[in-house]
């Protein structure tokens, strides 16, 4: 691939919300080129290779999913703007989710891709609140999620003028916060939208092959608009002269000069890139404030469904009956989390996937994790594997295997992985709390897209590349 020295556009990280931008922009005619540090695309929503078999980081499920046909939403406005078909994502919907409250998750929710059976649960299980749960449903209808410049108001108030029973509060809080909430304890009413629209009114998909099939396609619409990409070529700091960015000087030392940077780094990380001189990664104060998550994956050797496991895609539980998303006190919070299985998709009849697959994500603690030496890093892995397995099992009908004589492999990731191979600072999966919607950095010509710009998920992500490319150079014609 041709490498210059200039271009219009340098993106910072080869994520979903970068390669998006790169797409649009090179629609235009736009010279761009993406950097990224490492030797894999995707970012928080990437793949990895361990042991000849390939793993999904970040994607449980590509939400925003809707049906062929239905218009006006951001599935189709992504498919457009970066001119993609549909059948490209090969996407296969979800069976059934629920939200499981109590020691065994003895009250649930059910929701599917089918607005109405969250609905009909709400009116069974909280007949007293199924009239303010419908207008909970309007307000967010009719809100303006995409707004670049909305006031923030939390989310906890505005729902709490809707519903009085806190346990409904909660339970519909649980999935939205863990697929989307960088705030402990609450979110901000445009992001809960967000999340709402994306899990409850739209829903769950996934490509056969998982996440590969969407980096592929992004991949090669990127190639075929003329775009470039350097692959483990990480950008050291971004260089200024008078309130602009000349361009950026990478790891190498090389200096590359552009009329424009859009970085998918996160804030903090960017204004760190910002600094008249590098800063090096392992230098970054260890605050503890931001979320991160632990996660366990395991391989079976059988599909779940002969497990006993065959209906839930997707299962949020909660082992009490009011909800707790914050730093956990010890290593993991083993309380609540998320249990799913890739093979609980509707894939065709007769379709499985040629292994089963459990995994369990629970809230972690960046500062225990990053504290511990190598040795004892290991023994705490093998010893929250079996910890987070143990709970979530608990919200599972019984095996009937047992686990141990099914499992062909596992692994398992921490905040320290999510730092070392993202580079979000203290491995915060959703990074800061305050989102800054406009893209705006304090240098006039550098934009922040993904995570921090705040448009969240797979869609999400994509959809906050292609905004800030529009927003911020193809409109102004630079």
């Amino acid at each position: 691939m041709n490498q210059h020295s200039h271009y219009d556009v340098v993106i910072i990280g080869a994520g979903m919300s970068g390669l998006a931008a790169g797409i649009r922009l090179a629609h235009f005619g736009k010279r761009v080129c993406i950097f990224e540090r490492h030797n894999a695309v995707g970012g928080l929503n990437g793949f990895y290779s361990f042991d000849g078999r390939k793993y999904d980081v970040g994607l449980h499920a590509l939400t925003n999913y809707v049906r062929p046909g239905i218009k006006g939403t951001p599935l189709g406005k992504l498919l457009r703007q970066l001119r993609i078909e549909r059948d490209a994502f090969a996407l296969c919907e979800q069976k059934r989710s629920r939200i499981c409250f109590g020691p065994r998750g003895e009250l649930s929710l059910r929701f599917t891709n089918d607005f109405a059976v969250l609905e009909s649960d709400v009116a069974d299980r909280f007949p007293s609140e199924i009239d303010g749960f419908r207008r909970l449903v309007a307000r967010v209808k009719e809100f303006d999620d995409v707004s670049l410049n909305a006031t923030p108001v939390s989310a906890r108030v505005v729902v709490g003028g809707f519903l009085n029973d806190p346990v409904l509060v909660d339970m519909i809080f649980c999935p939205l916060m863990y697929y989307g909430s960088s705030s402990p304890g609450d979110m901000e009413f445009g992001q809960f939208v967000i999340m709402f629209k994306a899990l409850f009114l739209e829903g769950f998909a996934r490509p056969r092959e998982g996440v590969r099939v969407i980096l592929r396609v992004l991949l090669e619409k990127y190639r075929e608009a003329g775009g470039e990409r350097r692959m483990k070529c990480g950008v050291r700091r971004i260089t200024t002269d008078g309130g602009r960015a000349r361009g950026v000087e990478l790891d190498t030392g090389e200096v590359i000069t552009a009329d424009h940077v859009i970085s998918s780094a996160g804030s903090a990380e960017t204004d760190r890139l910002l600094a008249p001189a590098p800063i090096e990664r392992d230098a970054a104060p260890t605050t503890g404030e931001r979320l991160s998550f632990a996660e366990t994956i395991t391989i079976l050797d059988r599909d779940p469904a002969d497990l006993g496991w065959g209906e839930d895609t997707i299962v949020f539980f909660n082992e009490g009956f009011r909800f707790h998303y914050e730093r956990p006190a010890e290593r993991i919070d083993r309380r609540s989390g998320v249990i799913c299985f890739p093979n609980n998709f509707d894939y065709g009849p007769g379709v499985r996937l040629p292994e089963g697959i459990l995994r369990v994500t629970c809230l972690a603690d960046y500062r225990r994790w990053v504290s511990l030496s190598p040795d004892a890093y290991r023994g705490a892995k093998a010893e929250d594997y079996q910890a987070m397995q143990t709970s979530a099992l608990r919200f599972l009908p019984p095996p009937l295997e047992p686990l141990s004589r099914v499992t062909r492999a596992t692994d398992m990731f921490t905040p320290r992985t999510v730092e070392k191979y993202t580079g979000h600072l203290e491995g915060a999966i959703y990074g800061a709390p305050t989102k800054v919607r406009n893209g705006r950095t304090k240098i006039e010509n550098v934009y922040l897209c993904g995570t921090d710009q705040g448009f969240l998920g797979i869609i999400g992500a994509m959809l906050s590349g292609i905004s800030m490319a529009n927003f911020h150079v193809l409109s102004k014609g630079g």
